[in-house]
C-alpha cells in the first residue's frame, strides 16, 4: 500500500465532540434570530381624499317578501330562479322570478313573474306575469340581460303527452316596449 499523498486531516473524522458542538451552534443560531425578529407587516393605505358619492342604488326587490298569484293548494309556492335588471329603463332594478309549487312528486308547470317596488321604495309587488304556471310550461336558461328576459320553455304539444317527458321546447324573450312586456320567439318552437 502506498501513502497517501494528502495527509490525514484531524478534522475530517467526525467524533461525538463535533456533533455537540454543531448542535450547540444550531440551538444558539435559532435562540438568537427568536429575539431578533422584523417588526409586524401592515397593509394600511394612505388616506384618499374626500369624496361624495352618489346615492346608494335601490337594492333589488326580494321575492321573499311577494306572495305570488298562483295556486298551490296544501304545498306552498317556491322561486325556483331569480335574476335582476332594470327592465323598463327607470334606473331602478326590478327582479324577475321562475316560482312553481313545490310538489313532492311530478315536475310542476313554472310561473314567470316581474317584481318591482312600490313607488317610495318600500314593499316589492308583482307587477307582471310573463308566464302564467297554467300554461303548463317549465323553464330553462333563465337570464335577465340588457334589459330583456330571456328563457327556454319545455311544453307539450298535446294533452296525450305523458306529463313527466316534455315535447316541445321554445326560446323566448319578453322586453319591456310601450308600456308593456311583449313577448318574442328568436328560434321559433321546436320539438324536443
Amino acid at each position: 500500500m502506498q501513502p497517501s499523498a494528502v495527509p490525514e486531516l484531524a478534522h475530517t473524522h467526525a467524533r461525538p465532540i463535533h456533533w455537540l458542538a454543531t448542535a450547540t451552534a444550531v440551538a444558539g443560531v435559532m435562540a438568537l434570530s427568536s429575539f431578533l425578529q422584523p417588526g409586524a407587516a401592515t397593509a394600511a393605505q394612505a388616506a384618499a381624499p374626500e369624496t361624495r358619492s352618489a346615492p346608494a342604488a335601490l337594492a333589488p326587490p326580494d321575492p321573499a317578501a311577494v306572495t305570488f298569484p298562483i295556486e298551490c293548494g296544501p304545498v306552498k309556492a317556491v322561486v325556483k330562479k331569480r335574476a335582476s335588471g332594470d327592465l323598463d329603463g327607470d334606473g331602478s332594478p326590478e327582479t324577475v322570478a321562475v316560482v312553481h309549487c313545490d310538489s313532492p312528486m311530478g315536475t310542476p308547470p313554472d310561473g314567470v313573474y316581474v317584481l318591482t317596488r312600490d313607488p317610495d321604495g318600500g314593499k316589492p309587488r308583482v307587477v307582471a306575469t310573463l308566464l302564467d304556471p297554467k300554461d303548463g310550461n317549465t323553464v330553462s336558461d333563465f337570464a335577465v340581460r340588457q334589459g330583456a328576459v330571456t328563457a327556454t320553455l319545455f311544453g307539450y304539444s298535446s294533452a296525450d303527452v305523458p306529463r313527466c317527458c316534455p315535447d316541445v321546447k321554445s326560446d323566448v324573450k319578453w322586453r319591456w316596449q310601450n308600456g308593456a312586456f311583449v313577448r318574442s320567439t328568436p328560434s321559433g318552437a321546436r320539438s324536443v
